[in-house]
Order: structure tokens, then C-alpha cells, then sequence
């Protein structure tokens, strides 16, 4: 385990290392999970072995630690990640990166472009209103929009855990509750500018993997029109790398090996 102090009070964020050849992979999770227990089968697949790769927790989730007052936006996890690699001597990384850390991918390409080199992004959270329903019970996301911090804390958290069956909730129990729900409301309100134009405006490869189940996307022309790849991965469904995570490999090192 590696670990690396992101904050004044000490707080680190941990990863799980695989050494290899230049250059470094870094692989994020999606909200309440887990890189390590997510990309594990698919890293060590012939595809995709032999590079340095780094299977990283965002500060507040699996094996990184949880402070109660970090504020965890979106915009936070990027900073806090950036900090996190420079410490690990990362520089023009190829970054993979799973639903909502999808979205902390973006950010950390936009403000910190010296680190990352390609984006793979596994069926991210791109708008703001497409992560979370406008229920107050948990949702097909898992986190449902309660109207206080407290108000989940209170009980959100136990139904939250109930809802999302003991797969999920088996790294999402990982989580600090103050961490998921920051992370949930920032990923509702989203960022400005957006995650998406931000996504739009990069000058790196970009590959966006979905679901075939989800074909037709209804944002293909626009990903298109910005230069990003969309490749559709089948007997899949939104968490590709557990689902089948030979075609998972095979996309991202074809991915990994495209143009410049």
C-alpha cells in the first residue's frame, strides 16, 4: 500500500501499486467504491499488464482516509489528486476512470494538464442531473437526495446501505457518510463550467466505454463533433470492468494505443 498526505491536518490518500513501464496508469472509481476491488481482474489481464499502474481511493473512500470536514466537491477531489500523484512521481498518466470518478478524471485534465496524457472514461457522470434522482429515497444511483447533510446522516445512511445490496455496499460501507453525500451533491449541482464542456475543451485523447445496452447514446453526435471515441462494450452493464472485464481490457489497451 501507498499512501500519500493531501491535506494540512494529515489526511492521505492510499493506493494499491503495480510496478511496470512508463507511462503510469492511474485507475479511479466510481461514488462508494473502490478502485482496487473494481479494476483488479481487468488490470492483470495480458491486455493491460506490465505498466506502472496506480489503483487509487479518493480521499473520503476505500482505503483513503475519511475526515468529517473536508468538503468534497468535485473540484476537491481533483486538487487533492493531483496532489496525491505529484507526490507519487506521476507526470502524463493515463488515467482510467469509472462513472463519478469520470467526472474528477475531466477535472483534474482541465486544471492540472501536465498529469494526465490520454483519458479512458468508463460510463462517466458527465451532467449534472444524470448521477443522482430527485427523490428523497435512494434512486437508481443508490444515493437519494435528502433535503439536510444531518437528515442523511440521521437515517439516509442506513437506507442508503440497505438499497444498494451487499455488492455495492460492500465498498460504499468504506466510505465516510460525510464524504459520499459531498460527493453526491456536488456531482448534482456539478461544476462551472461543467464537467462535460470541460470534457469537450481538452486537447488529450479521449475515450468514453458504455454499455452496448445503452446504443444509441443520445450525446453521440456531440462527443463526436468534440473528438471523443465512444466505444460500446457488450454483456455489460454500468460497472464494465466487473462485468466483463476481458472486452473491458481489450478496450482500454486499444484505447491506451490509439493516436496522439
Amino acid at each position: 500500500m501507498h499512501s500519500a498526505i493531501v491535506t494540512p491536518d494529515g489526511s492521505r490518500i492510499r493506493w494499491a501499486e503495480l510496478p511496470g513501464t512508463e507511462p503510469t496508469r492511474v485507475y479511479l472509481h466510481g461514488l462508494g467504491a473502490s478502485s482496487a476491488t473494481y479494476y483488479a481482474e481487468a488490470v492483470a489481464h495480458p491486455a493491460l499488464a506490465g505498466h506502472r499502474s496506480l489503483l487509487l481511493d479518493l480521499l473520503g473512500f476505500g482505503i483513503s482516509d475519511r475526515p468529517a470536514h473536508a468538503a468534497y466537491t468535485l473540484d476537491m477531489h481533483a486538487d487533492l489528486l493531483a496532489h496525491a500523484l505529484d507526490q507519487a512521481a506521476v507526470t502524463d498518466a493515463d488515467v482510467i476512470a469509472h462513472s463519478a470518478g469520470g467526472a474528477v478524471a475531466v477535472l483534474l485534465a482541465a486544471r492540472h494538464p501536465r498529469l494526465v496524457r490520454r483519458l479512458v472514461l468508463v460510463d462517466p457522470a458527465l451532467d449534472a442531473t444524470e448521477t443522482l434522482p430527485t427523490t428523497k429515497r435512494p434512486g437508481s444511483s443508490g444515493i437519494g437526495v435528502y433535503h439536510t447533510e444531518q437528515e442523511f446522516l440521521d437515517h439516509g445512511w442506513d437506507e442508503t446501505m440497505a438499497f444498494v445490496g451487499p455488492e455495492w455496499a460492500a465498498t460504499m460501507r468504506l466510505a465516510g457518510p460525510e464524504a459520499l453525500y459531498r460527493t453526491a451533491m456536488s456531482l448534482l449541482r456539478g461544476t462551472t463550467p461543467g464537467v462535460r464542456e470541460e470534457l469537450e475543451r481538452l486537447a488529450v485523447p479521449r475515450t468514453v466505454l458504455y454499455p452496448a445496452a445503452d446504443r444509441p447514446r443520445s450525446d453521440a453526435s456531440r462527443l463526436a463533433a468534440a473528438g471523443v471515441d465512444a466505444v460500446a462494450i457488450p454483456d455489460c452493464g454500468h460497472n464494465i470492468m466487473v462485468d466483463n472485464p476481458t472486452r473491458f481490457a481489450l478496450a482500454v489497451a486499444a484505447a491506451l494505443a490509439g493516436r496522439d
